[in-house]
């Protein structure tokens, strides 16, 4: 029996290969066997950095959270400390929105926290 080389199985997968390539520079995306290579990379970066983005949006939520706090004279660390003693379950995302957005909010926030402090 001869051994089948050009079927639809090998061309649909050089197809979808190429189509994930669709945009790359160059040979990239012209070529299967440079393709394959930047397309396994490629998505080998989007797991990771699914996982990254996750920690660098956290981060970013905390660096504002902390700009607005000292901007009413209170750390960062004793700010959240204040709103878990007194009881205000608010996460970090929507605390962030807050120090942007509605600075007034915010601010019945901060002194709701140096209450639960005191």
């Amino acid at each position: 029996m001869p051994r089948a080389v050009d079927g639809t199985r090998h061309k649909d997968r050089r197809k979808k290969v190429l189509g994930l390539a669709k945009g790359y520079w160059g040979r990239r995306s012209k070529l299967y066997r440079t393709a394959k290579d930047a397309v396994a990379k490629s998505l080998s970066y989007a797991y990771r950095d699914r996982k990254t983005k996750k920690r660098e949006f956290r981060a970013l939520w905390i660096t504002r959270i902390s700009a607005g706090c000292r901007a009413e004279g209170l750390s960062y660390s004793r700010f959240m400390n204040g709103l878990k003693k007194a009881n205000v379950t608010m996460n970090r995302k929507a605390l962030s929105n807050l120090a942007i957005e509605d600075r007034d909010a915010f601010r019945e926030l901060v002194t709701t926290a140096r209450k639960a402090l005191e």
